[in-house]
């Protein structure tokens, strides 16, 4: 039969060129299944904290601090950092700017004992600290931009938290683990590059041809099961013939 002749051929030669793929789809599908989120994100490495209380009566006003600094915000947002009370202001065009809620000027530059002493403080385990290092350009792996300090922990995931350099806040927390899982959800989707990409034509197209695979296999599946019925009934008849 041609339709079952085609249908083979499509089926083993679409299997041959996805057939890796579907491997690393299971496969990434199985680590990020695995391996619970929160252990992804090293949540279990962050001691919880209370926020201290804004000191109200040492905040320069918005307005004051503005003029300071001559930064015109069109959203503005006052917390309490480890390094104290911040404005945070975001102008029209640029990024946003960070400054001492007390002074209205930036915040000293941060040392190496000082943010060492905040990861060491916010870290949840028994682990040394290894090293605290400032970036000039914030590793791709954060998803930010422009300096940032990495402080590194001796324990068995390799943690890393990146802190502000002006607040000292952990931004963001990365380890062997996250690299691992990263690993297997860029081929998951395909995207080598950035890894959040999960449109783009290659990966559309390999799941095209997987459909493929799938509907011609259904076709095969059909086309045998119709014809082993077709023989066992040729052969019950048979038998029945015979037995008259």
């Amino acid at each position: 039969m041609k339709v079952l002749r085609y249908s083979t051929q499509i089926h083993k030669w679409v299997g041959l060129v996805v057939g890796l793929q579907v491997l690393f789809w299971v496969g990434g599908g199985l680590v990020m299944t695995a391996i619970p989120i929160e252990t992804v994100r090293s949540e279990h490495r962050l001691k919880a904290s209370t926020p201290a209380a804004l000191p109200l009566e040492q905040i320069l006003s918005l307005a004051e601090v503005s003029r300071l600094s001559g930064v015109t915000p069109v959203r503005a947002e006052l917390k309490m950092t480890q390094r104290g009370a911040a404005w945070i202001m975001t102008p029209v065009e640029g990024a946003s700017v960070t400054l001492d809620a007390e002074t209205g000027r930036p915040f000293a530059g941060m040392r190496a004992d000082e943010a060492s002493a905040l990861a060491a403080a916010a870290y949840r385990g028994e682990a040394a600290l290894r090293s605290a290092v400032l970036l000039d350009q914030a590793p791709k792996e954060t998803g930010r931009d422009g300096p940032i300090w990495r402080v590194d922990f001796d324990d068995a995931e390799r943690t890393a938290f990146y802190l502000s350099p002006q607040t000292g806040e952990v931004v963001t927390r990365r380890s062997a683990v996250w690299r691992f899982y990263d690993f297997f959800w860029r081929l998951h989707i395909l995207d080598f590059k950035d890894g959040d990409n999960f449109n783009h034509p290659l990966l559309i197209g390999l799941t095209v041809l997987t459909l493929s695979m799938v509907v011609t296999g259904f076709i095969l599946l059909w086309i045998r099961l119709a014809r082993d019925l077709k023989t066992a009934g040729a052969v019950r008849a048979a038998r029945r013939k015979a037995a008259l």
